[in-house]
């Protein structure tokens, strides 16, 4: 037999508890309506679900479904066959890891020092220079990429300069090779890994420094002991953001390369424009994507990414 709200009060005040019991049916009640709260949250999300869906979601799926599609129009592996069978598959995915992991490993050694000068200087001198870091933004890619074969060409800026200079004597070739590739990439892709990389160099108190010093530390231990501990974090994360941006990478391989860089998006251009072959694109657009997904799964693992990109422990 339930309890009237008055006999609740009661035995609440005998028992010291000023506040009336809630009843079983007031629970319930309580939790349906955090429920239909939850759902009506839910739905404030259903255009950017629809927008994801329009966007992402289904050119996705169209994609891998072009895959299975062969020759003949009818569903096929062959796509997926030939990328086993011929060689060539395999070293555009090389070259195309290899250019990635070169061009993240530049980053890391140009843009360390950028983030760490940037971080040092005070607050006045910081927006200049950082201007001069988000400056290539406001420029079009592919002028950037036209204005490096510029100067990298034979009769370029930089080889008339290092000429005259007496650093070579012949011009050398700069561009349409790997050479050239990497240097655009890098110029490219510096800042993606210099902002997060500055943001956490931001975040470590100055007074741990000072702290290893008293405690006996030279500069060089505490810098390596203390300071680059706590920044990897943001190295971490600029370095996954350029790895992965370099992975589908297409207009300055295309440009800066001359055709001698072959990515796995030049390689698909390739395909569509020489044999307008769909399948065999999407086929190559589809192992990309998953090779992408699965360094972000290992990245995730071994570097622990909730830690380097979001600060949990």
């Amino acid at each position: 037999m339930s309890k009237t709200s008055a006999e609740t009060v009661v035995e609440n005040n005998q028992t010291g508890n000023q506040f009336p019991a809630v009843s079983d049916d007031n629970r319930v009640a309580l939790a349906e309506q955090e429920k239909r709260e939850q759902w009506k949250l839910l739905s404030l999300t259903f255009p950017a679900l629809v927008v994801i869906a329009l966007v992402i979601l289904i050119p996705v799926g169209w994609l891998f479904y072009l895959s299975f599609i062969g020759k003949a129009g009818g569903f096929s592996l062959e796509n997926y066959q030939k990328m086993i069978e011929y060689k060539s598959y395999a070293r555009t995915f090389t070259t195309t890891f290899q250019v990635s992991f070169l061009t993240t490993l530049i980053c890391i050694l140009l843009g360390y020092p950028l983030a760490y000068f940037l971080a040092q200087l005070p607050g006045r001198w910081v927006g200049f220079f950082m201007l001069a870091v988000l400056l290539p933004f406001w420029t079009s890619l592919l002028v950037r990429t036209y204005a490096w074969l510029v100067l990298l060409q034979r009769k370029g800026i930089i080889n008339d300069f290092a000429i005259n200079m007496g650093l070579w004597e012949s011009p050398i070739k700069l561009v349409h090779n790997m050479t050239g590739t990497l240097i655009g990439m890098a110029h490219i892709m510096l800042p993606f890994l210099v902002l997060p990389l500055y943001n956490a160099m931001k975040k470590i108190d100055r007074d741990m420094m000072h702290a290893a010093s008293n405690l006996g530390a030279s500069p060089a231990r505490a810098f390596w002991t203390v300071y680059m501990p706590l920044s990897l974090p943001g190295m971490v994360a600029g370095s996954l953001i350029v790895f992965v941006l370099c992975l589908g990478f297409y207009v300055t391989p295309a440009v800066l390369g001359g055709g001698r860089v072959i990515m796995v998006s030049t390689q698909i251009t390739a395909i569509l424009e020489n044999q307008f072959n769909w399948g065999a694109a999407s086929a190559l657009g589809v192992v990309l994507l998953i090779a992408t997904l699965l360094v972000l799964f290992i990245a995730g693992r071994v570097l622990k990414l909730d830690a380097a990109l979001f600060g949990k422990s």
